[in-house]
């Protein structure tokens, strides 16, 4: 019965539950497929955007170029949105950026003059003979790059022979002229250039020894012949100027990509101060991508379609002629498109992200579309930037679902108690009428057994004479006694079990409820050693109640205090006032009750211990009449017991109470 009560439970419970799993996920995916029906045509149309602006910026490298590859970097680099750029020839050479120029012929090897002063500054150690000799060079030069370049090796010996300024002026004053300001050393460098870099060098080492303001690199003019600067700046500050004016300048004389990122990366290096501030180059950072980029061999670039090469945080893609190569970084191309995604507001409660091929999966993203032709292989990834619109709806889905489970599963539940309590009463009833059956037929069987055999034995004559009879006479008038209480208990339990039991309700005497108990039990007590004791006080007040069944309550309470003591019983009844009531006490010495027999003593057909009940009779009903009546009558019972040393029954019963001469009630 009970699996069968627990499958009742069980197996609804389960399908409840497996349907409720089933309604909120289809639930939550109804939602989810309007939020992404939603967003669809946003991502759509940030697409399309996100498509017309590549196609925008890689038309332009298939637009017109500049007259010069240079000044189409400068453009490409400050114009477009990409990270660097590369100019190429048709056989697939670089123009721009390059390590250098066309290289120009060396005649210095071949100049013994020149390899003399180099004997002198190098091999000898000997660096102001070796500034003469650079200088007789300069003077004797025939062009203008050989003459260049012996200023600036003059300089440098005159910066290594400690004549500082002397080398400062030369190298802010001749080298800076108009005619030499376009000489080249024959890697292409500007001599210019480098001499300004090597007097930076040297004011930075001792800035307070040299004036500049008088050098023609700091007249105005083209031809440096206007008036002196003497703007009120740190002479340093106006080095740097024209550094970063000469490092930002794409025109003639062209700056070599390899010096022009040189003199940006010393300046940019420069501690800052309040007069020292390192100038800003925009070239600079894609100067330094592309000779990083051009450094490798690197994969062909697709015409039109972004692709890795061969650093993978890097990007490139080539115009249709494949002369221009952009280069941008992963990150610069994800930040650039997903603002363009975005961009006029046209997506509102999402967030576009765009996930490059090979990145990691992100299983947050509402909807995923692919990125358009120029992004080939990238993702265009839509991520709620709020709260779901639709996350309340199904949650108030989801509770009203959880709602009706609960209670279904608690109507099962309820049920199933129900129904277990039902079986429940059913098995009880059941055992309480297993457990009468064999009590009523074991008790029954001993008295008329016994009476049997004392008839058939006084009906055969075998009695030696009329005093044995007489005995036997006794004996059965002793187990009818036994049986006539056994029987008046059956019916009175069957009488309580059905609610037929009906008092007379009328005052009673203490005593004539205590007298006739003890009449019944008196013979009893006869017996050597046994002693029962009643002690009623004078001022103990009438009961209102059915005098026969408080009778009974007490006999019971005797019979059993008699059946469960030793050979020596020594009984007690004493009767008392309490509180208007009253307290009525049958002690004994008995065989007493442990804590856990206590609590059970009332309980129908309970017995303390089934060999010693069996062998002074009865049934386990005597105790939970007495409860019964007793709780019938508005009283109570108690029981105070310890094993080995007696128990004392007690009954409190509510007095009579009658009106006084002045209309109050009296205790009677």
């Amino acid at each position: 019965m009970l699996a069968a009560v627990l499958l009742v439970v069980l197996v609804p419970t389960a399908c409840m539950l497996w349907f409720l799993s089933a309604a909120m996920r289809n639930s939550s995916l109804a939602a989810r497929q309007r939020l992404t029906d939603a967003y669809r045509q946003q991502v759509i149309e940030a697409k399309a955007s996100l498509q017309q602006h590549w196609q925008g910026q890689l038309a332009v490298l298939d637009g017109p170029g500049d007259t010069d590859a240079a000044t189409s970097f400068r453009r490409f680099v400050t114009t477009l949105e990409v990270d660097g750029v590369a100019i190429r020839r048709d056989d697939g050479g670089t123009v721009y950026p390059s390590g250098s120029i066309a290289p120009i012929d060396d005649p210095l090897n071949d100049d013994p003059n020149w390899v003399a002063a180099e004997d002198l500054e190098f091999a000898q150690s000997n660096p102001a003979a070796a500034a003469e000799a650079y200088g007789r060079i300069a003077r004797e030069a025939p062009a203008a790059n050989l003459q260049a370049l012996a200023l600036l090796a003059r300089a440098r010996c005159l910066a290594k022979a400690g004549k500082g300024p002397e080398a400062v002026a030369i190298l802010t004053g001749p080298i800076a002229e108009k005619q030499l300001s376009g000489a080249r050393a024959p890697d292409g460098r500007l001599i210019s250039v480098s001499a300004a870099m090597l007097a930076l060098r040297l004011l930075l080492d001792d800035p307070n020894s040299y004036v500049l303001e008088s050098t023609t690199m700091w007249r105005k003019g083209d031809d440096g012949t206007g008036p002196p600067d003497r703007a009120a700046i740190p002479q340093v500050n106006r080095l740097i100027g024209w550094l970063r004016d000469r490092a930002n300048d794409y025109g003639p004389p062209l700056l070599p990509s390899g010096q022009r990122l040189l003199v940006m990366n010393e300046l940019s290096g420069l501690p800052g101060g309040p007069e020292l501030h390192p100038p800003p180059f925009p070239t600079r950072a894609a100067e330094q991508l592309v000779a990083e980029y051009l450094d490798f061999r690197q994969p062909q670039p697709v015409p039109g379609r972004w692709s890795r090469s061969t650093d993978p945080e890097v990007w490139h893609v080539s115009s249709a002629n494949r002369q221009v190569v952009a280069i941008c970084r992963q990150r610069r191309l994800v930040r650039v498109s997903e603002r363009i995604c975005t961009l006029g507001g046209r997506v509102t409660g999402i967030a576009l992200r765009l996930r490059p091929p090979g990145a990691a999966e992100d299983n947050d993203a509402l909807l995923t579309v692919p990125a358009p032709a120029p992004l080939v292989g990238w993702e265009i990834r839509a991520v709620l930037a709020g709260a779901d619109p639709f996350a309340d709806a199904a949650r108030r889905q989801n509770v009203l679902y959880l709602w009706a489970a609960g209670l279904g599963i608690a109507g099962v539940l309820v049920i199933a108690l129900i129904i277990a309590g039902y079986l429940g009463r059913q098995m009880r009833l059941a055992r309480l009428k297993n457990d009468l059956i064999a009590t009523v037929s074991h008790e029954l069987k001993t008295p008329l057994s016994s009476m049997r055999v004392l008839v058939d034995t006084l009906l055969a004559g075998r009695v030696r004479d009329e005093g044995q009879a007489g005995e036997y006479f006794q004996l059965i008038a002793k187990e009818n006694e036994r049986l006539s209480r056994l029987i008046d208990n059956f019916l009175t339990f069957s009488r309580m079990e059905r609610n037929k039991v009906a008092f007379e309700r009328e005052p009673v005497r203490v005593a004539e409820v205590i007298a006739p108990a003890v009449a019944a039990v008196r013979d009893r007590f006869d017996a050597p050693g046994c002693r029962l004791d009643v002690d009623v006080a004078d001022d103990v007040p009438m009961i209102v109640g059915d005098r026969g069944a408080l009778v009974t309550v007490l006999l019971n309470l005797l019979d059993n205090a008699h059946k469960y003591t030793g050979q020596q019983k020594q009984v007690t009844v004493r009767a008392r006032r309490q509180d208007g009531g009253v307290r009525i006490e049958v002690r004994d010495n008995g065989v007493g009750l442990s804590r856990r027999a206590v609590r059970r003593v009332f309980d129908r057909f309970y017995q303390v211990d089934q060999h010693l009940s069996r062998g002074a009779g009865g049934c386990g009903l005597g105790l939970s009449i007495v409860r019964f009546v007793v709780g019938a009558h508005g009283g109570d019972i108690e029981v105070a017991s310890r094993p080995g040393e007696g128990s004392t029954f007690t009954v409190v019963l509510p007095g009579h109470r009658r009106e006084g001469s002045d209309g109050m009630p009296n205790d009677e």
